[in-house]
């Protein structure tokens, strides 16, 4: 009897050591894995030169490269990563564009919950034709949750304004503009802003960080 009981006892010590064991193993790991995603998005935010914005995001009402009326409002519920983009544009935007690209594939079925938004800086070319003929060209309009939108001149230039976008018309060539992503939260407050370059070789590095950055807002 005594050894019997003795052997239960020796079971239930051992099946504790294990439990314990794979609890402190698991709890290293987590915390490893833990500190390895904040290396990682310091390094993400680094790339990005990316800086906190504290704000609720100024209102949006334009049309987008399907001709429908697009408020930012909309979008309550959901991230939104803005940018501001040139359609004719030969330097940085194809670049963001292809970040854009690269970001949703890598969201996979999180994109449902993000969406991305660029808002026109040309006045010379702001047909709904001009938006989506850039958005066809760069691969954009396979996105169900991209939005290229643009307006009247005075329309654009009070978003521009409102987002304190630096914009030099240029009839006969890419326009000069601020290059800046705003990463919008849920509730419609701006949470950070990040620099964007025209380094297509940082593409993958960019779209790494996108989702980073939306992961940290969803």
């Amino acid at each position: 009897m005594r050894t019997t009981a003795l052997r239960v006892v020796m079971v239930w010590i051992i099946i504790a050591v294990v439990v314990i064991g794979g609890l402190v193993y698991m709890g290293t790991w987590l915390n490893r894995r833990h500190q390895q995603n904040i290396a990682a998005f310091a390094a993400s935010a680094k790339l990005m030169g990316l800086s906190q914005t504290q704000q609720m995001a100024p209102a949006i009402r334009l049309i987008d490269q399907n001709g429908r009326h697009i408020s930012l409002s909309d979008f309550r519920g959901k991230t939104v990563v803005l940018e501001f983009m040139d359609p004719v544009c030969t330097d940085i935007c194809p670049v963001v564009s292809a970040e854009v690209v690269q970001a949703d594939k890598l969201l996979g079925a999180r994109s449902k919950q993000v969406v991305f938004i660029s808002v026109n800086v040309n006045q010379y070319h702001e047909s709904v034709a001009d938006v989506k003929k850039f958005s066809d060209e760069h691969g954009l309009s396979s996105l169900s949750n991209w939005y290229f939108l643009t307006g009247s001149t005075s329309d654009l230039q009070k978003i521009w304004k409102a987002y304190d976008i630096y914009v030099k018309p240029n009839p006969n060539g890419d326009v000069v503009h601020s290059s800046v992503m705003y990463f919008i939260d849920k509730n419609g407050q701006e949470q950070a802003l990040a620099d964007p370059t025209n380094n297509a070789s940082q593409i993958n590095q960019w779209a790494v960080g996108i989702t980073r950055v939306v992961g940290q807002l969803a």
